[in-house]
């Protein structure tokens, strides 16, 4: 082990998140060897959905499995082909993110996909053996080609999404993937695709389970779901000021015209952002306001954002620490990318065996 490595790593990333240290007793004592795997696509900044759907998730587990989080940027050429320049530096940025909401290098591996070209050759030879029908019903395939009316997206790159997916989890022989409710049946792919090559072949691969988790549906500025489609998000690289500004621009209850009208927080996307990131008693003091007037949107806003910084705080003066030694972040990506490396080879050689590849 890297000793100046793990000092320097120590430094910067415990240096704001005494309170995990802290809760640690909170969490069983019996630490599970499952291996958990998830990954962000690198198509653009992460946003205060990502931190609320997956990297608070994600710091919780690390401390209970053998956590595998990796960014996929070979994924976002599936849409994003036309301008690959892009992907570095959102690679980049999504990095210091991780690292800044909370992620141990020292408590899970996090990697780089294109860097490890196992997954790509298990892509290869799972396209040899699943049948078009089953990619061209995933759920995802005709919603975002309906989503992105403005990109040429019939490929296979986009078609074989699942395939990539798929070789990403298994490779790993991952158990877990950490997903919502709405989101198991983009899952089941994987199992099937799984369950046909050791059908095929041998018993290899497991069949990934959904590690289901409760994500609160983060509403973006204009009341649409948070989202860089959308162009509706609060970015975590946001400043300070870009974020007050973006809050106290965001829509409320239409019905409330005037500062004296009633109103009802439930069709407030401000209401919506209080139930995620304010304390319960503000919550229903900011409802009661509302319903009755007591409480005008502006003043509704700058509670929120008073609640929302308090979160972000820590985030960015992490995030301001990691960008001034963008050193220290390759290491630990490389780091994190030789363990992953390692543990895939491992897998390929078994692949290559029972296909008769060696």
């Amino acid at each position: 082990m890297d000793l100046n490595l793990t000092f320097a790593t120590h430094l910067f990333l415990t240096g704001h998140y005494e309170y995990i240290n802290n809760n640690r007793k909170s969490f069983p004592k019996e630490i599970s060897l499952d291996r958990v795997l998830s990954g962000v696509q690198a198509s653009g900044r992460l946003h205060l959905g990502n931190l609320v759907g997956a990297l608070q998730n994600w710091v919780r587990l690390q401390d209970k499995y053998d956590c595998f989080y990796f960014i996929a940027d070979w994924h976002a050429l599936t849409t994003g082909y036309a301008n690959p320049s892009a992907i570095k530096e959102s690679t980049q940025d999504i990095l210091v993110n991780f690292l800044a909401a909370g992620l141990d290098p020292e408590r899970c591996t996090i990697f780089i996909q294109s860097k490890i070209f196992q997954h790509a050759e298990l892509h290869l030879l799972l396209s040899m053996i699943t049948p078009l029908g089953w990619l061209e019903r995933v759920p995802t395939y005709k919603e975002k080609q309906q989503e992105l009316k403005d990109r040429d997206l019939s490929t296979y790159g986009f078609l074989g999404y699942p395939l990539l997916q798929t070789a990403d989890i298994i490779i790993y022989r991952a158990k877990y993937v950490p997903v919502g409710v709405d989101q198991v049946p983009h899952l089941e792919i994987s199992r099937e695709i799984a369950r046909r090559f050791n059908h095929l072949y041998k018993e290899v691969f497991h069949e990934p389970e959904a590690l289901l988790t409760e994500f609160p549906k983060v509403p973006g500025i204009d009341g649409r779901k948070m989202s860089k489609s959308y162009d509706n998000a609060i970015y975590l690289s946001d400043s300070p000021r870009v974020v007050e500004q973006k809050i106290l621009t965001m829509v409320t209850d239409p019905a409330r015209k005037r500062r004296t009208d009633c109103g009802d927080p439930e069709k407030s996307p401000v209401y919506q952002l209080h139930k995620i990131f304010s304390p319960k008693e503000e919550q229903s003091e900011i409802a009661e306001g509302c319903r009755t007037a007591g409480i005008g949107c502006i003043d509704c806003k700058r509670v929120l954002i008073r609640n929302l910084f308090k979160i972000l705080e820590p985030i960015w003066e992490k995030r301001d620490e990691l960008i001034a030694n963008p050193k220290l972040v390759m290491e630990i990506a490389e780091k994190g990318t030789d363990k992953a490396r390692k543990v895939a080879e491992e897998t390929m050689q078994v692949v290559r065996d029972v296909m008769g590849l060696r």
